[in-house]
């Protein structure tokens, strides 16, 4: 379809619906777009239905995993991006009629339809693992990008047997169960109708083949472990709990199947100093009293060093100094945040004799310029206000 519907809307569902909300309506919509139940229509219905039932499909595959609905609550359809590739894309139709409905669906063998796979029996191709590795990630590394050198255990071909799990790389034997096509067929009536079902072999477990001498050094798996460093890109703007993938870094598969993939979450090391919110930085300035009184130039710390800020002459506690495009940047390349400065004036906790007499003579001043009105007290009141909120 040319232009995506919110995932939502496709659903039916708000933004706070629960998980089994969720399955529900892409259970409901499931049963009334599914090809067995569209016999009856105009082809162009028909072409309409298969579209409906693949866009309800993407909805519930994205909805339905914590990890990806986040990534789509906070971005959008550009979330997809920060999965790497296949993102929110990447879904098997017969997996999520599997887990929603139970059974084993093989969608590519109903008549009528297109788009979801091939048909009849198709020999079980294997998929490696993935891995999930945590990186922390500083402010400067958010505000710049970063390069990350990491050590993965990963699971790789055995070089012994090349893979084939076979004491010196012998021939494997055709499966005498599925005779090499890896799947066990079985016909029955289900909610949808009579369905043809297909599993995964058990003897062979879906590879078509069987060992009959197993590799003495990785035991007949095909694999071994192996340290490997992967170069990992993290781009700016990340943020805590994100997670990046670089597609087929994962475990490798038995037999030479289709590599994991490696799965980065973001987490960010706290800074001492400043204060991330959303793509603003906070930093908390503390003034002696006679640079809040007199003004005069300080030096502040910044995702990018130091920077120097003006303190106009009376400046009051919770005064909030902005520095444009100081922030950290949007990770959909909308800009930069700022970096906001909380002012605040330090009262000193002991005097010495000539500084209290000085403190003293101001204090039984009844000038107007050192004792605040209710005006001014009024104005500084409504800066601290948020501080309580």
């Amino acid at each position: 379809m040319a232009n995506k519907r919110d995932y939502y809307e496709v659903l039916g569902v708000d933004k706070n619906a629960s998980t089994d909300d969720i399955k529900k309506a892409y259970k409901k919509l499931a049963l009334k777009y599914h090809p067995d139940r569209q016999h009856d229509k105009s082809d162009a219905e028909k072409k309409d239905a298969e579209e409906k039932f693949k866009e309800a499909a993407e909805a519930y595959s994205v909805l339905s995993d914590n990890d990806k609905r986040a990534r789509y609550d906070q971005f959008g359809f550009a979330g997809d991006q920060m999965g790497g590739a296949g993102g929110f894309g990447g879904f098997d139709i017969n997996d999520i009629l599997n887990s929603v409905f139970g059974g084993g669906f093989n969608f590519g063998g109903f008549g009528g339809f297109s788009g979801f796979g091939g048909g009849g029996s198709q020999q079980r191709v294997n998929r490696g693992t993935d891995l999930r590795v945590r990186v922390k990630v500083t402010l400067a590394d958010v505000a710049h990008g970063v390069e990350k050198k990491l050590k993965i255990p990963r699971m790789v071909s055995c070089s012994a047997c090349r893979g084939t799990g076979a004491k010196n790389g012998t021939a494997q034997e055709t499966c005498p169960t599925c005779h090499g096509s890896g799947v066990e067929v079985v016909t029955r009536r289900t909610m949808f109708g009579v369905m043809q079902q297909q599993s995964h072999c058990h003897t062979c477990g879906g590879s078509g083949k069987i060992i009959k001498e197993r590799c003495p050094e990785c035991g007949g798996k095909g694999l071994k472990r192996k340290e490997e460093i992967v170069s990992v890109n993290i781009p700016a703007g990340v943020a805590e709990g994100m997670m990046l993938k670089m597609s087929g870094r994962g475990n490798e598969a038995p037999g030479g199947g289709i590599p994991g993939d490696l799965l980065i979450v973001i987490e960010e090391i706290a800074d001492n100093q400043l204060v991330r919110d959303g793509n603003d930085i906070i930093y908390n300035l503390m003034l002696d009293f006679p640079t809040a009184v007199f003004g005069g130039k300080v030096d502040v710390p910044t995702v990018d060093g130091q920077a120097r800020v003006t303190i106009k002459a009376g400046t009051q506690p919770g005064t909030v100094l902005r520095l444009r495009g100081k922030g950290l940047p949007d990770p959909n390349q909308y800009g930069k945040g700022d970096e906001l400065i909380n002012v605040m004036v330090y009262v000193p906790e002991a005097l010495n004799a000539d500084e209290r007499k000085a403190v003293e003579v101001l204090k039984d001043s009844n000038s107007g310029n050192i004792k605040p009105t209710e005006s001014t007290r009024s104005r500084i009141f409504s800066r601290l206000r948020h501080i309580f909120e």
